[in-house]
């Protein structure tokens, strides 16, 4: 078919005819026009020449011209689409690389399998156009609710149309046995949204913790209006949730805002989330108060927080145990996820049987290595220390504390202390040399004797051998297995050593056998530095 003046018009018209239904710029369909049929005039003319179409966007006429670009000679390639300088000089005055000679050929005659062509290119042009219209709209929209419509269940999963695109429920999103039938309503989380090849992905949510934020956010003005605000929040999704918050208003109560009169704010987030019982709990910079509140309804007796381990024990009463844990475990849990701590829970007898014992050991410590009597080692225990390092190193003057300790008895108590950590340490150094161990592992800084000798029993014979190992296999870590943290033990766990510190020594050993350059490690975290001072300024201007 040949564009007459007859069917001029009719390109634009169509043109602004698919630009409303897709809802795309007008522009972007002419341009696509353009590209088919400049692609249909390569099929007539030859796929080598440059043959482009302008198509006027006030008369709809399309113009079809050649364009020959001026190269140096000796990159000329392509004849029908360039020309050296010396031929360009019989269409061109003075002209210089990289000129162009543009010259109108006639409208082609496209036959069906050419306008077939061009009807793909247009197509596929729209659909891109249509696919960064949609990735533009819902791009800013993540992390918010979005209302849609189920259109179909595949496998468990929903695809709901969420106006002018689709969303996908995942089965693992999707709160209990919740099922759906094509047209009902749905209210979802905009959990993320990605560009792929296929279109723009938008992965919906309702179990996602943010979905309940967002919900209280809907119900309770005093959130949306920045009074109140919403600090965590942890869910085992159609059961049970908890949620803290916090009011910048001292005369505002922030448990009593979100409940609402007689329960009707909390209970429009609960009838949406198919009944998913919600405890509502002060937030508290303190954090044993936030745990005991966290642990609600649970009555807590005591709480004992270890902050270098991030783990904390909370002492409950007999018959508050069970309330404490919950069924199957999930009020602790609930709480742990909401504290990000680690949580054991146990009874006043345990917890009393248990410092029992740790007197008793501490006591048979003293009396075994000191040969000190009973109630000597007791009064030890009684006044703190725990180790033999805090006999044997600590200050003179927090052994004279102790009832009928003097001068000489102190220096005598430290003598001793020392003597026994001497003799632990040659006997750890000579089992160490025995199992194969090398010396510049042993003059490695940081090491004890004992933590050589416990490497060495685990393999670990040489600086290079140190130098491979990862700071979780040495300072232990968990790991998730089928969806429950099992504890990864490290060689070095026993003595306390953190995360932090096997990092430093296992990056020094690298260092040390030239493995990594310290020049390359400063302008690593130079640059780190310099992306973190880029985001706060960024989140300033914001």
């Amino acid at each position: 078919m040949a564009i007459t003046s007859a069917n001029q018009l009719e390109l634009l018209q169509t043109a602004e005819a698919v630009a409303r239904e897709k809802m795309i710029d007008p522009a972007l369909v002419v341009e696509a026009m353009e590209e088919s049929l400049a692609r249909a005039a390569k099929s007539r003319y030859g796929s080598e020449m440059d043959i482009r179409v302008s198509i006027d966007r006030k008369t709809g006429k399309a113009t079809f011209t050649r364009v020959r670009t001026v190269v140096e000679e000796e990159l000329l390639e392509n004849y029908q689409a360039e020309m050296t300088v010396e031929q360009a000089k019989q269409y061109l005055d003075n002209p210089e690389i990289g000129d162009t000679f543009v010259e109108e050929v006639p409208p082609v005659d496209m036959g069906r399998i050419a306008a077939q062509s061009a009807k793909q290119v247009i197509l596929q042009k729209v659909r891109e156009a249509e696919r960064d219209r949609q990735f533009e709209e819902f791009k800013d929209r993540a992390g918010t609710i979005i209302n849609g419509v189920v259109k179909r269940e595949e496998y468990g999963n929903v695809v709901v149309d969420v106006g002018t695109g689709e969303g996908i429920l995942r089965r693992n999103e999707k709160i209990g046995r919740e099922s759906y039938r094509n047209g009902d309503r749905i209210r979802c989380y905009i959990k993320d949204v990605r560009r792929e090849p296929r279109g723009p992905q938008i992965f919906l949510s309702r179990t996602a913790p943010e979905f309940m934020a967002e919900l209280f956010k809907m119900e309770v003005p005093e959130i949306y209006d920045g009074i109140i605000e919403i600090k965590a929040v942890a869910r085992d999704p159609g059961s049970r949730a908890k949620i803290a918050v916090i009011s910048y208003d001292n005369s505002i109560d922030p448990v009593g805002a979100c409940v609402g009169m007689r329960g009707s704010r909390v209970q429009a987030v609960v009838n949406e989330l198919q009944g998913e019982k919600i405890d509502i709990i002060p937030w508290n910079d303190d954090q044993a108060t936030f745990l005991v509140n966290a642990l609600q309804p649970a009555e807590v007796s005591k709480v004992v927080i270890d902050e270098e381990a991030g783990k904390i024990e909370v002492v409950v009463p007999e018959e508050q145990l069970s309330l404490a844990i919950g069924r199957r475990g999930q009020n602790v849990r609930l709480a742990s996820q909401l504290t990000a701590l680690d949580i054991d829970i146990m009874t006043e007898e345990e917890e009393s049987a248990r410092r029992q014992a740790e007197f008793e050991e501490r006591t048979k410590l003293f009396v075994d290595t000191l040969d000190l009597d009973e109630f000597f080692a007791q009064l030890l225990v009684s006044e703190g220390f725990t180790s033999l390092e805090e006999v044997a190193y600590v200050d003179v003057d927090e052994l004279l504390v102790i009832d009928g300790v003097d001068e000489d008895t102190a220096a005598e108590l430290q003598a001793r202390a020392r003597d026994h950590i001497d003799a632990l340490n040659k006997k750890a150094l000579d089992n160490a040399r025995e199992l194969g161990v090398e010396d510049s592992l042993i003059a490695f800084e940081g090491l004890t004797p004992q933590m050589i000798e416990a490497l060495a029993q685990d393999g670990v014979k040489s600086v290079e051998d140190f130098a491979t190992c990862a700071d979780w296999e040495l300072a232990g870590g968990w790991t998730v297995q089928d969806g429950e943290r099992v504890k990864d033990d490290g060689i070095l766990e026993p003595f306390d050593v953190s995360l932090e510190e096997a990092q430093a020594m296992v990056m020094t050993a690298r260092i040390q056998l030239g493995w990594v350059d310290p020049a390359d490690l400063e302008a690593a975290a130079a640059e780190d530095e310099d992306g973190e001072a880029g985001e706060t300024e960024e989140e300033a201007s914001a």
